[in-house]
């Protein structure tokens, strides 16, 4: 194996790149390796010899296909109705493995949600949750907030709407007055990677104890944990156990 496929300390890595077709439509934001990217030698998890890349799809030309350029042909006409020209509002629309995804500029995230959810024509009256997603690399829209709503009216169509916000400035506005179910969503959102819903009726916690600290699924987050007691056998942090190399 050639020296460009070994790490810092020598060994031999298996190098995961995009598959052509992969690479063709994204950008390489990064590239990782071992265990949550870890670098150091804190990996004794036995996957510090593994590198994969990280890309995120560009957006798509028209014509999308299926459904959707029907959607956003009509999502459009309503923005503009309301005042709000398109391209404002709905930065990029990928379409990936036959889901559509709007990325949409965060000042107009309640508007685009309510039209989706009330226009006769979309429909999207069934939220189904929102989580988070953390590019440490991706400067400027370092943490993103991904929504999937399913049309029941109109459907089954399922849409996936995507928020990008830096991670120095990382509020989003919160839906929950359009679609109540993602009152819990947004807490376990804000409590695992620190995305702060703007509007949240209630904004804390909601698997982590209320004095934790940090956001525990961001990539930056120390690799390690707690020692817990199961059965009388104690399982050691990560970062402590033993190699399998």
């Amino acid at each position: 194996m050639s020296e460009e496929n070994k790490n810092e300390t020598g060994d031999d890595v298996e190098v995961l790149a995009p598959a052509p077709e992969e690479a063709s439509r994204g950008v390489l934001v990064a590239k990782r390796q071992g265990l949550f990217g870890n670098r150091d030698t804190g990996d004794t998890t036995g996957y510090r010899g593994l590198q994969v890349s990280v890309v995120i799809n560009t957006p798509t030309e028209r014509p999308y296909g299926s459904w959707f350029d029907e959607v956003v042909d009509i999502l459009a006409e309503v923005l503009e109705d309301n005042g709000i020209a398109y391209s404002a509002a709905v930065r990029g629309v990928v379409v990936d493995r036959g889901q559509l995804t709007l990325e949409i500029a965060r000042e107009h995230l309640v508007t685009v949600c309510r039209l989706l959810r009330d226009e006769q024509d979309l429909r999207f009256e069934l939220g189904l949750g929102v989580s988070g997603v953390h590019y440490p690399d991706d400067a400027g829209r370092e943490l993103h907030a991904v929504y999937h709503l399913r049309s029941i009216t109109n459907g089954p169509r399922l849409i996936r709407l995507e928020v990008a916000v830096p991670d120095a400035d990382p509020h989003v506005p919160s839906i929950t007055n359009i679609y109540p179910v993602m009152d819990w969503h947004e807490r376990e959102t804000w409590d695992f990677f620190g995305i702060i819903f703007d509007g949240h009726p209630g904004l804390a916690r909601i698997e982590m104890p209320d004095d934790w600290v940090g956001h525990p699924q961001r990539k930056d987050y120390p690799l390690g944990g707690i020692p817990v007691e199961y059965k009388g056998a104690t399982v050691p942090p990560a970062d402590e156990r033993r190699s399998y190399r």
